[in-house]
């Protein structure tokens, strides 16, 4: 997959501050995943470069490059929870968490805006690798797209929710091309658009190394 993609910060006063990416995303043929990101705009992340390496079964490894110091950093397991670039996503939320890590129980189904769900409570096997005590989500019969989720503190009081604002096909895969995460205690929330999202473009293998983190490749960062 290739995508350019806006990101949102939206506070409680309404005020906003705007990211623009490059999201870059490779399936391989044994269930592993690669992700690239290239921050366009705002300058103070321009050029900064995420890269993550998805295993089934066991921790992702994750690198992030600071081009104000020339710095490629690996984030370690217990900052997956961390915000990323300063968003209500977490660098987890981008890249997706392991199925294996939680236990998943079928609670009931119901139709979410018209569509026929399927709504699943995920329990952390591992409550302090976790950032929540439950989620509950509703997937989407026809597309096995999460179209929403409520993350439950240790208080079991809703901290986070999650929506799929607006879900298309593009080249042919159903995909959300708006997601809105929203911090209920802050009152904060981060809206995230997907535009001209191509999937089978080609993405070598060797694009998802560190060294295009340092060197962006061209070809492919629109």
């Amino acid at each position: 997959m290739n995508a350019r993609v806006v990101m949102k910060l939206i506070n409680k006063a309404g005020k906003e501050r705007v990211r623009e990416m490059t999201m870059l995303r490779k399936d391989l043929a044994d269930g592993d995943q690669r992700y690239f990101i290239y921050f366009h705009r705002p300058a103070d992340v321009r050029e900064m470069t995420f890269m993550v390496w998805k295993y089934p079964g066991r921790d992702d490894d994750r690198w992030l490059f600071v081009p104000a110091i020339k710095l490629v950093r690996r984030i370690a397991a217990d900052d997956s929870r961390s915000s990323f670039v300063g968003s209500d996503f977490t660098y987890e939320d981008v890249s997706g968490r392991d199925v294996e890590v939680d236990t998943h129980a079928l609670v009931k189904e119901e139709r979410l805006d018209s569509k026929a769900c399927y709504v699943v409570e995920s329990v952390p096997k591992d409550e302090k690798g976790a950032g929540y005590r439950r989620k509950v989500s509703w997937i989407d019969k026809q597309t096995f797209l999460p179209l929403k989720e409520e993350y439950y503190d240790r208080r079991d009081e809703i901290y986070r929710t999650f929506a799929a604002d607006h879900v298309e096909e593009a080249s042919g895969f159903p995909t959300a091309l708006k997601r809105t995460m929203v911090d209920v205690k802050k009152g904060h929330r981060t809206e995230v658009m997907f535009e001209s999202v191509e999937y089978n473009v080609g993405l070598p293998d060797e694009l998802f190394t560190e060294r295009y983190l340092r060197s962006p490749p061209v070809k492919w960062i629109r």
